[in-house]
């Protein structure tokens, strides 16, 4: 047998015995696992230009992870899919592997993940979306997966309207400063 083939079975060897060695989690056992707090939902800019006026807005949600488990937890990867609300195409999504050097020991939470959606909506300035009634809902699915498992549902949640974005005021239009007036000679 030649020596390039010898290793080559070895790996493959040592590949198929770490592949069984690390079983990917459950379902169940993933979902019972962690728990989602804090959630917050809202939407935040991507792009912004003042001429000509163009704002795109994404929706966006922040979370953190409690381990409600027993065992360490780590290599947490996350993905979001956002939607309008009863619409069946996705307006954006977005994927994060989240939990990676650092695990979550049991009853701690992770630090704050935060998650936007790659595509949103476009208008000319912040006024086009503050109470604009066609604005529609849009809520956002959350997915987790972990150590080759399959995506598993975590829950829906609404995204809120608050914009978390505020306009630079425009450039020359603060207040116009007077120069001193040029001081008049008395006469003597």
């Amino acid at each position: 047998m030649s020596k390039n083939l010898k290793y080559s079975l070895l790996f493959l060897a040592s590949g198929i015995f770490i592949t069984h060695c690390v079983q990917a989690p459950s379902p169940e056992e993933l979902r019972s696992s962690i728990e989602i707090v804090d959630m917050e939902t809202k939407w935040v800019a991507k792009a912004y230009q003042p001429w000509p006026p163009k704002l795109i807005l994404v929706p966006c949600i922040s979370f953190r992870v409690k381990n409600v488990s027993s065992k360490p937890i780590n290599y947490l990867n996350f993905n979001a899919i956002f939607k309008f609300k009863g619409e069946t195409e996705n307006l954006g999504d977005a994927f994060l592997a989240a939990i990676r050097k650092e695990p979550i020991m049991p009853g701690q939470v992770s630090e704050v993940i935060t998650m936007k959606s790659n595509y949103g909506v476009e208008g000319k300035s912040l006024a086009t979306f503050k109470d604009n009634p066609y604005w529609k809902p849009v809520v956002v699915k959350l997915f987790v997966q972990s150590k080759g498992s399959i995506h598993v549902p975590l829950g829906e949640w609404d995204i809120s309207k608050t914009i978390d974005f505020k306009e630079p005021e425009p450039v020359g239009m603060g207040e116009v400063k007077k120069e001193d007036e040029p001081k008049q000679k008395k006469e003597k």
